[in-house]
């Protein structure tokens, strides 16, 4: 086919298009639909990771000490079998070194809660020691809490705790509001705690409506007292000394715990979730095929739809390169078509999965749309073009015009 025959074909290619709105309509609908779902389910694959990385760097902490892996324990008072003991005596221990600036000592529990007294919720509860430790972003933080009075856990309790947001709405709760919690219902209808400020840090390490209390009365609530157990403890260092020198430090120092930096928690907290990791790459990969195999699927049936016409062509005389020529436009129409709608309809889905995803879990930009992610669903639509541009042309080549016509 000459270069001049080409506005021919592009021109019977679109008449052909606008003959039959119906076909032509399903058929973007459906190239759309394959460009979309790829592009939201990669941008998801991607968002995951990138947002456990914020999460970390967002803490600002410099490193992480565990004891081995959190276990679950649903028949215990709190949920949480912990692995770091002796907190409060560790986490002194650690600050006065020279090479550490903050040790915080956490604890993550579930415990009871409710605005009433009557009906309670289930809520992640998260313990610090002092002021430290958490963000305030309205009301403030704790005093000083006595409660631990040295290992012996008589001192007075400061009755306080900090909300995040989501635990406000959950509870129609607000500074200055009592709050029943404990760590069993029992516990928690006879005490009671009072909002004082809000917090969302639990919420960036849990990713669940939290609330925050001082650590040894949580210990007392969930009735962990007898071993001053933490989840975890995080640690900060001076300006100056890199934390992978002071991790090489401690590692050596306390060989019973696991020392890790920012990156090295969050590879490891991948590890520890690697069939949720290894569903989701695996949902990624789906997604592609499917999308390449929707997008083929549709062109192909537009094409096998058209056989007789180009069986008819074909018998009058006409070249096969020039009806594959017709074909491949109309492919190439289609899956450009499809593909612009499916790329623009994707920031308004993303944004609205992330504004659920932000409701549900807490966590925000699940869904990241990056000029790679649009690349990808954009290839999707290029390349099943591509192939069905080629099956198109061998197809049409071999094509008996009359065993068609007569069928």
């Amino acid at each position: 086919m000459t270069p001049r025959g080409v506005p021919a074909v592009v021109g019977i290619a679109t008449t052909k298009l606008r003959h039959n709105r119906t076909r032509t309509i399903l058929a973007v609908i459906g190239v759309t639909l394959a460009v979309l779902a790829t592009i939201l389910l990669v941008g998801t694959g991607i968002g995951v990771v990138e947002t456990g990385q914020q999460q970390f760097d967002r803490a600002d902490r410099d490193l992480w000490i565990t004891g081995g892996p959190v276990q679950f324990a649903p028949t215990q008072p709190g949920g949480v079998r912990n692995s770091v003991y002796n907190a409060h005596e560790l986490s002194a221990e650690m600050r006065a070194r020279d090479d550490v600036r903050t040790a915080s000592p956490l604890l993550f529990q579930t415990v009871y809660v409710s605005n009433d007294g009557e009906s309670f919720e289930t809520l992640a509860a998260m313990g610090v020691r002092g002021a430290g430790g958490v963000s305030v972003s309205a009301g403030r933080g704790f005093v000083n809490s006595k409660h631990y009075a040295g290992g012996t856990y008589d001192g007075p309790r400061t009755h306080e705790l900090l909300i995040d947001q989501r635990t406000a709405t959950l509870l129609d709760v607000d500074i200055g509001d009592t709050v029943y919690i404990g760590g069993t219902l029992a516990g928690a209808r006879e005490t009671q705690y009072t909002v004082v400020g809000v917090s969302d840090t639990g919420n960036q390490f849990l990713g669940a409506p939290t609330v925050t209390v001082p650590l040894s009365e949580l210990q007392s609530l969930t009735g962990k007292t007898a071993t001053d157990p933490a989840t975890l403890l995080t640690l900060t260092t001076p300006d100056g000394i890199s934390a992978e020198t002071v991790e090489s430090r401690l590692q050596e120092s306390y060989p019973e715990y696991d020392v890790r930096t920012n990156r090295e928690q969050l590879q490891a907290t991948i590890e520890r979730q690697a069939v949720v990791i290894a569903g989701g790459v695996s949902l990624i990969l789906l997604a592609i095929v499917a999308g390449l195999a929707l997008t083929l699927n549709i062109l192909l049936t537009m094409v096998y739809q058209q056989l007789p016409e180009y069986a008819a062509l074909k018998a009058l005389g006409t070249s096969a390169t020039f009806i594959t020529g017709t074909a491949v436009s109309q492919a190439l129409v289609i899956g450009s078509i499809g593909t612009a709608v499916g790329t623009g309809l994707a920031f308004p889905f993303a944004a609205g999965l992330n504004a659920l995803s932000l409701r549900l879990t807490g966590f925000e930009g699940v869904v990241r749309l990056s000029p790679r992610v649009l690349a990808i669903g954009a290839l999707t639509a290029l390349v099943m073009t591509l192939v069905s541009a080629v099956i198109t042309g061998w197809r049409i080549s071999r094509l008996d015009p009359s065993t068609v016509l007569e069928s």
